[in-house]
């Protein structure tokens, strides 16, 4: 339930927790290290296949770089049988230590910046059990505490999502009622974090040998270890996509509000905003 501070300020309420705040920097970092790690492990074998197995004929996706002269090498990326040149970004690019060399993602974008498989493993996999603990912890204390209730997709809010979607796309003129989240949001809080998270965490452990050996219906649910390796990294371009969305939106919505509600907890309500139950 959101507190309000004093009659004066009857506007501003306190709308994240301080377990909801920690958790979102939380998920912001293990992300952001995942993603740079993961595209780190993605450069030793750059290419996904739709097969159980790897096979020329069956691939998606294939980074590389064509050419062996120095001077006309040019990185490529073939996107089912269709290539395009993309040197500069991708195939034959930054090296991570101040050079160009061939590789899928540049040094920039990937941890660490030079190529080192064994290292990227390492931060992929601790990250990995970070983001899986801390996601536990803010379930498990928004349930005790009654605030997912709030976060969930409910029934009653699917006849608000197109409305709702109007109103950002400036065809309405005012939001369906709703209360902390609209139903848009909650319908991409519920997808990422009952749907694409958890499906994230078991196609990464697919990935695994170890988890391979032990538990392989896991593995073959999902088409053995390549074809588990397409769904996670599509997973992961669908979490970017979804972190770009919500960036977007929160310039869009005020930014000073957004980050210092996230920060502090206080929220200084909008004409349209709901309050919340």
């Amino acid at each position: 339930m959101e507190r309000m501070q004093n009659p004066s300020a009857a506007k501003r309420v306190y709308r994240h927790s301080i377990a909801a705040r920690l958790s979102h920097w939380t998920w912001t970092l293990a992300m952001l290290v995942l993603v740079m790690s993961g595209l780190q492990i993605f450069n030793a074998a750059p290419y996904l296949d739709a097969a159980k197995q790897s096979d020329l004929a069956k691939r998606v996706l294939a980074i590389s770089a064509d050419g062996t002269d120095p001077a006309h090498v040019a990185g490529v990326t073939t996107i089912f049988g269709h290539a395009f040149t993309t040197t500069g970004i991708l195939g034959y690019t930054d090296d991570g230590q101040g050079g160009k060399t061939q590789r899928a993602f540049p040094g920039w974008a990937t941890l660490p910046g030079e190529q080192d498989l064994a290292d990227g493993r390492r931060w992929h996999l601790f990250f990995g059990w970070f983001l899986l603990l801390s996601i536990v912890v803010y379930l498990v204390v928004g349930a005790i505490r009654k605030d997912l209730r709030e976060l969930v997709l409910r029934p009653s809010d699917l006849p608000k999502l197109l409305p709702m979607q109007l109103y950002y796309l400036k065809l309405r003129r005012e939001p369906p009622p709703h209360g902390k989240y609209n139903p848009l949001q909650k319908a991409a809080y519920t997808v990422v974090l009952f749907v694409f998270i958890p499906l994230i965490i078991l196609t990464g452990m697919a990935l695994s040998p170890g988890i391979d050996a032990i538990a392989n219906p896991i593995t073959a649910v999902f088409g053995g270890r390549q074809f588990a390796r397409l769904w996670h990294f599509v997973l992961m371009a669908l979490l970017i996509g979804y972190f770009a969305t919500h960036m977007v939106l929160v310039f869009a919505t005020g930014a000073r509000n957004n980050i210092r509600s996230m920060i502090t907890g206080w929220y200084t309500l909008r004409e349209n905003d709901g309050v919340g139950v």
